[in-house]
């Protein structure tokens, strides 16, 4: 089964940028879709992009305009590049499989400060 890892997080200022990795340990050309989650403090935890092997991709309302999820399947990656970060994009990301479902990975966290 695929395990995937995030990495890029980190602590930014408002207005600020990062980008965010998720790194497969198997072949991610066999995940049609994969996706984006955060879980934000005291908040359930929310999709927040999605992409299929087609490119096909979706934003949650609040992040349309300012992320850009894309993926490389060549080299196992999906990124997600995070602009004109907000203090309300603070949480721990997470990547994941959505068909086929994979596990979730450790997470990757992002703090903006105001």
């Amino acid at each position: 089964q695929v395990q995937l890892v995030e990495s890029g997080g980190g602590l930014v200022q408002a207005g600020g940028s990062l980008r965010l990795s998720c790194t497969a340990s198997g072949t991610m050309r066999e995940i049609n879709t994969m996706a984006w989650y955060r879980q934000s403090p005291g908040k359930q935890r929310e999709l927040v992009a999605h992409i299929t092997n087609g490119d096909l991709i979706d934003y949650e309302d609040s992040v349309k305009g300012r992320f850009t999820i894309s993926r490389d399947d060549a080299k196992n990656v999906i990124y997600l590049q995070m602009n004109s970060l907000k203090p309300e994009d603070t949480g721990v990301y997470y990547c994941k499989g959505l068909v086929p479902f994979t596990p979730w990975g450790p997470g990757t966290q992002v703090t903006v400060s105001s």
